[in-house]
Parts: C-alpha cells; structure tokens; sequence
C-alpha cells in the first residue's frame, strides 16, 4: 500500500513536469516529421518512416527517463520534504522503490503515447504494422526501465548534473558494449580482451532490447531472444536498484 502510494505520488508530479510535455511533444513530432523525410525518397520511405519514428521513440523516452527521473529525488531532499516523508512509518528502500515504480508507470505511459502516434501515422502512410512492431516497442519499454534504475542509482548519491552525465554516459555506452567487446575480441594483447570482456559484462547490454532491424524487415524474432532480454532488464534493474537503496541508506540528509 504505501509503495503504490509514493508510485501514485511520483507519477503526479513527473505528469506535472514541463520538461515531459515538451520532450513528449518533439518525440510525436519528429514521428510525424518523419512522414516528410520519407517523401524525399522513392525507395524504401515507408522503412524511412518508421526508423525515424522507433528512433524518435527511444531517444526521446531515454531523454525522459534521465531528466525527469534525476529530478524526483532530489526534489525532494531540496524542499526538505524527504523529512516529513521519511518521518512516517517508512523506509528509505520503500521510499526509493515507490519513485522508481512511479516513474516506470509515467515513462511506460509516454510509451504508449508514442506508440500510438507512430501506429497512426504508419497507417496513415500505408507502412505495415507486425507483430515485431509491437515487441520493439516492448523491450525498449524495458530498457526504459533499466534507464530510470540507472538514473535511480546516481540520483541516490549525487547532483542531478553528475547523475545526468554518468546515466547518460552509460545509455551511449550500453549501446556500444558489443562494439567494445567485438574490438576487444580482436585484440592480440589478452590483457586488452580481458578489459574489454569484463566491460561487456560490468555495462548493461542495451543492444539487447533494440529491435528495430527485426520490426522494419520483419525478420522473425525467436521467442527465446524476447524472454532472455525481458530476464535480462529485470535482472539488471533489480542489481541497480539493490546498489541505491544500499547507498540511499547510508546517505546523511543534514
């Protein structure tokens, strides 16, 4: 009950950020925009349009999810009323994972919004729509989870500048972990791919969750490739989320 509570909460007041509506509004723009840059080709427009429009959809949900969610915590530390909060009969973990959850709820809802706009603009331009559509937009709502874990986990300890660049940083970086661990591979100095292979394994794997090559050719997704990455971002958000509260506990507010 009182997780739902402080979720409920969260999500009020992240809906009532101006940051959101203004990201949420160039992220439905760009998708309509993309409708534009389609015409000025003759092949392929309708993969065109839709690779700016799931583009447009991550980039602008991962936007959200880090500077949105670097805010909620320390909102609340600088109003001072993480006192009154924390004053009731609740935790540091409960108060932790009730603005994760709410901010999950309000980047999953920003999904929805996107995804919508994008399915009606595809109709509308007569691109189709298959079931790898629906599971791109799926996992990289989940990967937008383990975002706000990440953003969760710096905001614990830090300002929101630093916790901005350091999820930010590590956003780029998840995306180029298998690039890191490929060159690595190809090194001939075992001390470099074992650097590049403990990387790999230390930087969430956020190509896991991208299936926008599958959802515009549409290739088949194995079942088994879906389960693992929805393992995957549990798991690794669950880490995160562990780490903050770990160093959320510790931290003195005077």
């Amino acid at each position: 009950v009182r997780l739902s509570a402080l979720a409920a909460n969260t999500m009020r007041e992240a809906i009532r950020s101006k940051l959101l509506y203004t990201l949420l509004f160039f992220a439905v723009l760009l998708i309509s925009t993309g409708v534009l840059l389609s015409t000025l080709t003759y092949v392929e427009n309708e993969r065109i349009l839709q690779s700016i429009g799931l583009a447009a959809i991550r980039l602008f949900g991962a936007a959200i999810a880090i500077f949105v969610g670097i805010g909620l915590i320390h909102s609340e530390v600088e109003r001072r009323t993480i006192y009154t909060i924390l004053s009731k009969p609740i935790s540091r973990a409960e108060f932790l994972l009730g603005k994760y959850l709410g901010l999950v709820a309000t980047i999953w809802l920003q999904v929805l919004i996107m995804g919508l706009a994008f399915a009606g603009i595809s109709l509308l331009a007569g691109a189709p729509l298959t079931t790898q559509h629906l599971l791109c937009l799926i996992l990289a709502a989940v990967e937008l989870a383990l975002i706000v874990a990440l953003a969760t986990l710096f905001s614990s300890f830090t300002t929101p500048m630093l916790a901005a660049c350091f999820t930010a940083g590590l956003y780029v970086l998840g995306h180029l972990s298998r690039d890191l661990r490929d060159l690595g591979a190809r090194s001939d100095v075992q001390s470099v791919r074992w650097v590049a292979k403990a990387l790999y394994g230390a930087l969430p794997d956020l190509e896991s969750f991208n299936l926008t090559t599958q959802a515009l050719h549409a290739l088949p997704v194995p079942g088994s490739e879906v389960a693992f990455a929805l393992l995957y971002g549990a798991g690794y958000s669950a880490l995160l989320l562990l780490l903050a509260v770990v160093v959320f506990e510790r931290r003195d507010f005077k």
